[in-house]
């Protein structure tokens, strides 16, 4: 892939490019594995493409934000790493920004952490009900900036790489629970790669005319056992008995997705996990 480098060909603002998702990003995007040719406008809050202490006072101007192809708000990110609280402030901050700008869509990051323990496939409709304090102010969040024009809040699966379970597997040896049908916990995942490629599409849907849901669930296809994960990583890991309070299955309804902005069968396997996050930066240290 050759890369743009001219200000005419700038792709979307990514608010918060310097968290675990954001840094997964930028990664692929040194690497020429971006899944597009225009540059993003990469912000953090001091030192970067775009800096914004978004929690300070609004923007700064800056003539490359007319020429943003909308916004992906990562601040705040998928894994807790933002004090719980500051997500409904620094999602006003972005649709602020955007308002003024005349930007669209904006791409909120939520995550599947609103749904709790609800078991079968979680719809966008159905009710949540969150059991952490970070997916209690994901929800808390969304409905902050509900009903804002041009604004969709995407329920995010697991991003492979940047997950808790991942992560800790880079550092050494894990524990894993295992269930009395032998497996482990099956969550929703996608990888960083596709997860870039699912919000491309889905500004390019909203720049050719199309109407975003104002919730969207967002994963790679189907469920993937973690034991699987960690066994096509080379990680070194061992079962645990799973507590009695553990869950087995995590699922989202990608229904909704699938009608927009579709993702290959294959990406949700764990080979294509794995090298996705490998890609982006991931790896076990030596």
């Amino acid at each position: 892939m050759t890369l743009a480098t001219t200000e005419d060909a700038m792709g979307p603002l990514i608010l918060g490019s310097g968290g675990q998702i954001g840094t997964a990003f930028r990664t692929l995007w040194a690497r020429g594995a971006w899944p597009d040719c225009r540059r993003p406008l990469w912000h953090r809050r001091q030192g970067d493409d775009f800096s914004w202490d978004m929690l300070a006072g609004p923007a700064p101007r800056d003539p490359r934000l007319s020429r943003a192809r909308g916004v992906i708000v990562l601040t705040g990110g998928v894994s807790g790493g933002t004090d719980p609280s500051q997500n409904a402030t620094l999602a006003h901050a972005a649709v602020d920004l955007a308002k003024r700008e005349g930007l669209g869509p904006v791409l909120l990051c939520s995550s599947q952490a609103v749904y709790g323990r609800a078991e079968g496939p979680q719809g966008e409709g159905d009710t949540p009900h969150p059991v952490s304090a970070y997916g209690q102010a994901k929800l808390e969040m969304e409905a902050a900036v509900a009903g804002q024009d041009g604004l969709c809040c995407l329920r995010i699966g697991n991003v492979a790489g940047t997950d808790m379970l991942l992560r800790n597997a880079a550092l050494g040896p894990v524990k894993l629970d295992q269930f009395p049908d032998g497996r482990g916990p099956r969550r929703c995942y996608i990888g960083p790669k596709s997860l870039a490629t699912s919000m491309l599409s889905l500004i390019e849907a909203h720049l050719a005319g199309q109407i975003l849901p104002n919730i969207l669930n967002v994963s790679a296809p189907g469920e993937r056992d973690m034991a699987d994960l960690l066994t096509e990583a080379g990680a070194k890991w061992s079962w645990t008995p799973a507590p009695e309070a553990a869950l087995p299955s995590l699922s989202l309804d990608l229904s909704l997705m699938n009608s927009i902005a579709p993702l290959p069968e294959a990406s949700g396997s764990a080979q294509s996990l794995i090298a996705e996050a490998r890609a982006a930066g991931w790896g076990l240290s030596s």
